[in-house]
């Protein structure tokens, strides 16, 4: 995307040097629950102070659609209890209810988390699936991953401005039946990994959102007729072979952006990824393999 000055109070996204990663590091129990506790506390003054202005419920559907995408609701993923993603679903309803309809207007700003608030089992959320340090385990609200998904997604094809979005750091699973390039999601925890999104347009832009029975279905709506469209691509994919012996998988992403003719307009820098493989490389990818951390 082009470079827009953002608001440093939701900038957050930090990318590591492109090329190195480092090892895992072990944090203790108590460093991990103090530095939740932190962030969680600093999310919430934000919230409270920054006087930003944050995008609204609205009763009207707006007419003009930018772009829509649909993801299936269950998947066959190994190792993985088929109730948390029966559970997932559940979640998913929940969240959809919060933010259905949700309304940008010009020069304000949609907060993920401010808008779906705290996942409880008071609010009716279930245990669902997680992704904690390349491992998965269950969490209540766990499975939301899939919404913010979506709709960072769905965003990168609209003229609207993303301030904040946080990559997996793990790839976890082989590319089984990939349809969008590696790293094109956003992963989320609440509240501080959140997915922010600002409104720089003279358009308001409305999030419409729906689950069928298989199916989380969401579109980017306006008030104005798109002026142009977009296609999202990976450039760069590589994998390495890191000096501590793991795997890494890195790209960069990009977006073409064309008049409603076709017409070439520019081409777009939208984000990198750098993600820890905790599957080992197929032997069909190894002209994707570089070993050492200084190959390019």
């Amino acid at each position: 995307m082009k470079k827009i000055e953002p608001s440093p109070i939701f900038l957050r996204e930090v990318e590591t040097m492109r090329g190195y990663v480092e090892k895992p590091r072990y944090r203790s129990q108590l460093r991990l629950v103090l530095g939740k506790t932190y962030y969680t506390l600093k999310r919430y003054a934000l919230w409270a102070f920054a006087g930003d202005k944050f995008a609204f419920k609205a009763e009207n559907e707006l007419k003009y659609e930018f772009i829509s995408h649909q993801t299936p609701l269950l998947r066959n993923l190994k190792d993985v209890d088929m109730h948390m993603q029966f559970n997932k679903i559940t979640n998913l309803t929940i969240a959809v209810e919060k933010i259905n309809y949700a309304t940008i207007a010009p020069g304000e700003t949609f907060s993920f988390w401010k808008m779906i608030g705290k996942p409880s089992i008071r609010k009716g959320y279930l245990k669902g699936m997680v992704l904690q340090n390349g491992k998965i385990t269950s969490r209540t609200g766990g499975g939301l991953c899939q919404l913010s998904n979506l709709i960072y997604w769905m965003t990168v094809h609209t003229p609207l401005t993303v301030l904040e979005r946080h990559r997996h750091g793990y790839d976890v699973f082989p590319d089984s039946d990939r349809t969008q390039p590696f790293g094109s999601g956003a992963t989320c925890f609440y509240n501080y990994g959140d997915l922010v999104i600002k409104n720089n347009t003279g358009s308001s832009f409305q999030l419409a959102l729906n689950l069928s029975e298989t199916h989380l279905l969401g579109s980017w709506k306006s008030d104005s007729p798109p002026e142009c469209k977009y296609e999202v691509y990976e450039k760069d994919h590589i994998i390495r072979h890191e000096t501590w012996g793991g795997y890494t998988r890195h790209n960069l992403i990009h977006r073409k952006k064309c008049g409603l003719d076709g017409c070439f307009i520019e081409d777009e820098y939208v984000v990198e990824n750098h993600a820890i493989m905790m599957y080992a490389p197929l032997l069909v990818d190894a002209g994707l393999i570089k070993k050492g951390a200084n190959a390019k």
